[in-house]
């Protein structure tokens, strides 16, 4: 008989207005994570394209969500999409604890790209908040707060798309030696319009950095979280 592959799925919300990019997006993320995982079987699917996560389920996956926070979304809409499903979740991307050091990594590089210090580099950290809950902005501040830790010295601020401090008043006292790092997953709406709507709405003389979710380690990170979550699953159940 066969040997059947283990079966993980990665999902984040997509774009309603415009489902397929971020799916597409997500398709190649998915398979830059096969490559680490190669006796697995890893899909995707957003939850904006209508039917694709119920079409790539089966008993027992590893839902991966690609999100940064527990939120509304890996909360309460991915639960009940799963409803009748034996499955196990991993902790949101934006919660991994392995995320940090690969963004330090990221802001060390950009600012000796450019020839500047880091204590004389000021970073706004763009996030989406939301107005259903304060999961979203905990989840970012607490980020901060770890960068902060790590880069003595760095002046890191927080800016938000749906709650204050909105990212045009956090960016408005910024100067020239500046970089938005913009706390998401993917590079959807928020990050391809709101956010540079907002920077030039500030006078943002600075430059804005890829999405987290487009660091190179990425696809290990992400790897290593599913097949901890697939021991942990399996201690527990042994």
């Amino acid at each position: 008989m066969p040997h059947l592959p283990r079966v993980a799925i990665l999902t984040s919300h997509g774009q309603p207005s415009a489902p397929p990019p971020p799916e597409i997006h997500l398709a190649a993320v998915a398979a830059a994570v096969n490559d680490q995982l190669p006796d697995w079987d890893v899909r995707s699917a957003t939850l904006s394209s209508k039917g694709f996560l119920e079409a790539a389920m089966c008993e027992d996956a590893v839902i991966y969500p690609f999100f940064m926070a527990r939120g509304w979304f890996t909360g309460k809409v991915l639960p009940r999409r799963l409803t009748g499903w034996r499955y196990r979740i991993a902790a949101p991307f934006g919660l991994d604890p392995a995320l940090p050091a690969l963004t330090v990594t990221a802001i060390r590089d950009a600012v000796a790209a450019r020839g500047w210090a880091l204590d004389d580099t000021e970073i706004l950290l763009a996030a989406h908040g939301s107005a259903r809950g304060p999961k979203a902005a905990e989840a970012a501040e607490s980020f901060a707060a770890t960068l902060r830790a790590a880069l003595p010295g760095l002046n890191l601020r927080t800016g938000f798309v749906e709650e204050t401090p909105f990212i045009a008043d956090a960016a408005r006292s910024l100067g020239p030696r500046a970089l938005c790092l913009p706390f998401f997953a993917q590079s959807g709406a928020h990050v391809r319009e709101d956010i540079p709507e907002a920077l030039a709405q500030a006078g943002f003389q600075g430059a804005t950095l890829p999405v987290l979710g487009a660091l190179p380690g990425v696809p290990g990170l992400i790897a290593k979280a599913i097949l901890r979550t697939h021991h942990q699953s399996a201690t527990a159940q042994g």
